[in-house]
């Protein structure tokens, strides 16, 4: 393994329950030689940005909203958007991005930039030599509750008595909604007459667990 200190780049729109797993993890035995290096949000009042700022030593943030970028450039566009944020990311010219709770559909404008099929027209700094790659984290297993609410779906199937498990998983990110290859696949079974409360704890216990475990994965097949 590289003695390199491994750069990641974090994208968050809530409370950062996720991210604070990353945060615990950087430069422990689970994630060696490893900095979180900017958290960057689309909502201005995301939890998480404080629990960047808070972090020890604190770490960078950056906020970039989807309508107020659209209302401050008029003829923008949402790839123009996304654009933006792929640039803001390629700054820190990062090993890893981890979105963890990102709660924005990332097109071909951002995707493009980070794996090389496009380049940031007249800037070469921003250029790349190796793909960046980019993961995510989904409340559900793959090829079930695709998307939004995937949670709240399966657990409506459970009380129906149509299906016993959901689950969580990290996979690559492409530009099919939740499609990217799975990297870490757990299954969660649900337990008769426990609330939705109660199963998303056991859920986000999961997360916090499998979100690290992939970031170490995809880290250690990072060139040196």
């Amino acid at each position: 393994m590289s003695s390199r200190r491994r750069k990641i780049v974090v994208l968050i729109s809530g409370s950062g329950t996720n991210l604070q797993a990353l945060i615990d993890a950087q430069n422990t035995p689970a994630l060696p030689n490893t900095q979180i290096t900017l958290v960057l949000s689309n909502r201005k009042a995301a939890y998480g940005l404080t629990r960047a700022a808070e972090a020890v030593p604190p770490i960078p943030t950056a906020y970039l909203a989807l309508q107020p970028y659209l209302k401050q450039n008029p003829g923008k566009t949402r790839q123009d958007y996304d654009a933006e944020v792929a640039k803001i990311v390629l700054r820190e010219k990062p090993d890893l991005v981890v979105l963890a709770g990102w709660m924005h559909i990332l097109s071909d404008g951002f995707l493009q930039l980070l794996d090389g099929r496009k380049q940031v027209e007249g800037n070469e700094e921003l250029s790349l030599t190796d793909p960046i790659p980019v993961i995510n984290l989904h409340p559900a297993l793959p090829g079930e509750f695709d998307g939004a609410n995937a949670t709240e779906r399966a657990f409506e199937l459970f009380q129906k008595g149509e299906i016993t498990r959901s689950g969580a998983m990290v996979h690559r990110v492409v530009k099919d909604v939740d499609r990217g290859e799975p990297l870490i696949v757990r299954e969660i079974p649900f337990v008769s007459g426990e609330s939705i409360g109660e199963y998303e704890k056991r859920l986000h216990d999961v997360e916090h667990e499998i979100i690290v475990q992939a970031t170490a994965k995809v880290l250690d097949e990072v060139k040196s």
